[in-house]
């Protein structure tokens, strides 16, 4: 049995002395699995920014920006940490100043910002041809948007919206089950949900297409999606939908025609407290396609101030999918699931802030937080093997780990602790991710 020393903190002399230290030797896997998708070569392909002051070297700059997403940071200044003894050595570019990443990020515009959505579509692409996507299955697309909030008074297009709150409101895409982002669109403050949301879940669908789903396709939204666009696109598209309805009169009305032998009980913590019921409901007019209207009816808490005013609370959503009434009902609950993607994408990758004050800078930390988001999720899926790790997690466990490179004949060694608790699957990971072909 080995026998560990330990030391008074008091005691240690510290010295910041070591080149050949890294901080963060994990992102080895991320920086790995970018290199097996062509993402460098993806983003200096795409991204011109014409004469503006950071048009040099954007696939370095950028790479910087998504790897200092992933390793925690979450302002321009963080990307410092991958400067760090020998921790730039690892990923596969050159890492700059926080400095010149704020220059290349001021020189976006919004049209900019668009090709890094381009960036993102086919680096989409390549993970699920890599094994990452459905393929023929079924997939559903959870759409969404979500307040981030920003407290400078100097942000371009950052306003107070319908909650009080001043930021932006951008559009969210995930996909269901695995929260890939599938696409992300950033707009102001004061945005309704639904300004823009048909060509969004248009391009949404595009790029799903594209990447390679072709098994049925699903879209998931709330009431702010509701909307007569929205579901003209999914028709047009061959896309069946689910979407939470407005408690307008119209669908009152339809709710109270239902008759009581039509309500069936459904499993809730309060005897008899839940029950769902069908009716056909043409959601825009007449002149809409006919459609069903699924409503789960909720009795309030006892006691609450709620069950002093309504015997029951409703919650209707429109769909044409095929199957049972309960089932679509509880397909369409899990809809809630997007709210954990979207935690995870501002807590784990970095959006729980928006830096600049210019608003394409701001579209273009989005698009990136997006890709880093992506390439964590992808990491664990197809390196680690658990396709629910959060990134969190994953930064705990195999990117935050401490290392030392050193050179021997000209090859190079990455010395990680002994005793990793993580170690066989950390080097399992490493080895599935080298075995991604290189795109050509």
């Amino acid at each position: 049995t080995c026998q560990v020393r330990c030391y008074n903190p008091d005691e240690i002399t510290v010295a910041f002395d070591d080149e050949r230290l890294v901080a963060d030797a994990g992102l080895m896997l991320p920086a790995t699995l970018a290199v097996g998708l062509g993402l460098r070569e993806l983003l200096g392909a795409h991204i011109d920014l014409g004469k503006a002051p950071g048009r040099a070297g954007v696939a370095d700059k950028a790479m910087t920006l998504v790897h200092s997403l992933l390793a925690g940071g979450s302002w321009i200044d963080d990307c410092d940490r991958l400067r760090a003894g020998a921790t730039g050595q690892l990923l596969g570019h050159r890492v700059f100043a926080p400095s010149t990443i704020g220059t290349f990020l001021r020189s976006f515009t919004f049209g900019h910002a668009r090709q890094l959505d381009a960036v993102s579509g086919q680096a989409l692409q390549r993970a699920w041809q890599a094994g990452a996507g459905p393929d023929a299955a079924p997939l559903t697309i959870d759409v969404d948007s979500t307040i981030c909030e920003v407290y400078g008074v100097k942000k371009q297009g950052a306003e107070f919206g319908h909650t009080g709150v001043r930021g932006y409101h951008p559009l969210l895409a995930f996909a269901a089950g695995s929260w890939d982002l599938l696409h992300s669109r950033l707009r102001g403050g004061s945005a309704y949900t639904a300004r823009g949301a048909a060509s969004f879940v248009a391009e949404t669908i595009g790029r799903v297409r594209a990447a390679g789903a072709s098994g049925p396709l699903a879209l998931r939204a709330d009431s702010g999606f509701y909307n007569r666009t929205v579901v003209a696109v999914c028709h047009r598209h061959g896309v069946r939908f689910s979407i939470t309805a407005k408690l307008t009169k119209a669908v009152r009305r339809a709710i109270q025609q239902l008759p009581e032998d039509a309500w069936i009980p459904i499993p809730y913590w309060l005897e008899d407290g839940a029950d769902v019921a069908e009716t056909s409901y043409r959601p825009f007019g007449k002149k809409g396609p006919p459609g069903r209207l699924i409503v789960r009816r909720v009795r309030p808490t006892p006691g609450s101030q709620l069950a002093l005013f309504t015997e029951y609370d409703y919650h209707p959503f429109i769909t044409d999918r095929a199957g049972s009434t309960l089932e679509l009902e509880a397909d369409h609950r899990r809809h809630a699931e997007v709210e954990p993607a979207i935690c995870d994408l501002k807590h784990g990758a970095g959006l729980e802030h928006l830096p600049s004050g210019r608003f394409g800078a701001n579209a273009a930390w989005l698009a990136l937080c997006g890709i880093a988001h992506n390439l964590a999720r992808w990491t664990g899926r197809l390196g680690v093997g658990e396709p629910r790790l959060t990134t969190k997690t994953l930064r705990v466990r195999y990117l935050a780990l401490p290392g030392r490179l050193s050179v021997s004949a000209r090859r190079p060694t990455l010395h990680l602790p002994a005793r990793w608790p993580w170690q066989w699957r950390w080097e399992f990971a490493l080895a599935r991710l080298r075995c991604i072909p290189h795109p050509t």
